[in-house]
């Protein structure tokens, strides 16, 4: 009787914990809404710009469709005249492994001027390059380019820390399924994150702000 009991504990707690997280999740998808476009032609001018980095390849050595489709955003906007600049924020943990220099090789390719690009090797997560973003190159009010349920995430962790931010929702790749079930628990951690933990990025760092550099 007493295993039974142990057993109805466990299956409540879990069915307790999966609604907090899909409430959750769901919540996170209804506030940051309205910070959320598609239609570039709709998307106020802002500024800057900043795309947030992944790897360029999978491991069957294809091309990340998540990666490609930022870089066409990001080359869209830039040319439609709806940012001047760019900050490429991404990880840089290893000589072989740098995705800002990797993103700024593809843009300049795409004809992106290297002067409206800037770099932001210490983007190791979405709170890192946000919060950076804003502290580290005086940022504000910018344009966030990455698809959709990472737009929410990011336009989250923006709102919580004060920061002025809209998002360009690129397309994402069919298979979804395994991202979307990871994402739930990515909005989790940040939420403890962001309201539990009060965590920083991992490196500030002195302000470098990038429009007095373009001036």
């Amino acid at each position: 009787m007493k295993f039974k009991k142990i057993i109805a504990y466990i299956a409540s707690f879990c069915f307790f914990l999966m609604a907090v997280i899909v409430s959750l999740d769901y919540w996170i998808s209804y506030k940051t809404a309205p910070y959320i476009y598609h239609d570039e032609n709709k998307l106020p001018y802002r500024e800057i710009g900043v795309v947030l980095g992944t790897s360029k390849y999978v491991r069957n050595g294809v091309i990340n469709g998540f990666y490609q489709n930022r870089i066409d955003g990001a080359i869209e906007l830039y040319l439609q005249s709806k940012v001047n600049y760019l900050l490429l924020s991404g990880d840089n943990a290893l000589l072989s492994y740098n995705e800002p220099i990797t993103m700024k090789k593809d843009l300049v390719k795409a004809g992106i001027p290297s002067d409206s690009i800037f770099l932001d090797y210490a983007g190791f997560r979405t709170l890192d390059s946000v919060v950076r973003a804003n502290k580290v190159f005086d940022a504000n009010d910018f344009t966030i380019i990455t698809q959709e349920f990472h737009c929410e995430r990011a336009i989250f962790i923006a709102l919580a820390q004060g920061i002025q931010a809209q998002c360009f929702a690129v397309p994402s790749p069919k298979s979804m399924k395994l991202v979307r079930i990871r994402e739930m628990f990515a909005r989790v951690s940040a939420f403890i994150d962001l309201y539990v933990l009060k965590k920083e990025p991992k490196y500030l760092g002195p302000v470098i702000p990038i429009l007095s550099n373009t001036q």
